[in-house]
């Protein structure tokens, strides 16, 4: 596969998996928050959106998650290999993105008269956030891969064989 391709299929990737984890982590939060708003639900979509495309833009998922791989001695399109690219994916996206919306949501509530501890309303939503973002990204993955590959003419990369060579 030429270069080009492999840019633009990590391109759209990285905007579909943003949408999906903006999506879902956006939902999750505004409704733990005990105070759900359409207004709150879209401006921490948006403002999540950006973050997950900007850290789309700057970090090449596919080569960090191979370098990671080889470093850890893990084969390629194994299950090994997905579940480490989930945690790798959920690690660098989510944290970013539940700090600044229980950031946004903290002063919002505060300027409304709330006595709100702030860490363990961070701790809380991050721990939610990673064990969703987590299950988000290993489910979807696999489903927007093998969409965008198809949409290039390309088939779906080898199956999970864990079971061959352990």
């Amino acid at each position: 596969m030429d270069q080009n391709t492999m840019k633009k299929i990590g391109r759209e990737m990285s905007i579909l998996m943003s949408i999906a984890v903006s999506l879902t982590l956006s939902l999750c939060g505004t409704l733990l928050s005990g105070h759900f708003t359409l207004g709150g639900f879209l401006l921490s979509f948006a403002v999540s959106l950006a973050i997950s495309l900007v850290i789309g833009l700057l970090v090449p998922m596919k080569p960090l998650c191979d370098r990671i791989e080889q470093r850890c001695g893990i084969r390629p399109n194994t299950i090994p290999a997905r579940l480490l690219e989930t945690l790798v994916s959920d690690l660098l996206y989510t944290p970013i993105i539940t700090t600044v919306m229980t950031v946004i949501a903290y002063k919002q509530a505060t300027a409304h008269g709330a006595s709100i501890p702030f860490v363990p309303m961070l701790l809380r939503s991050l721990l939610i956030s990673l064990a969703v973002g987590y299950v988000v990204i290993m489910i979807l993955t696999p489903l927007f891969m093998k969409l965008v590959l198809n949409r290039h003419g390309i088939g779906a990369p080898p199956a999970h064989r864990d079971h061959d060579k352990q």
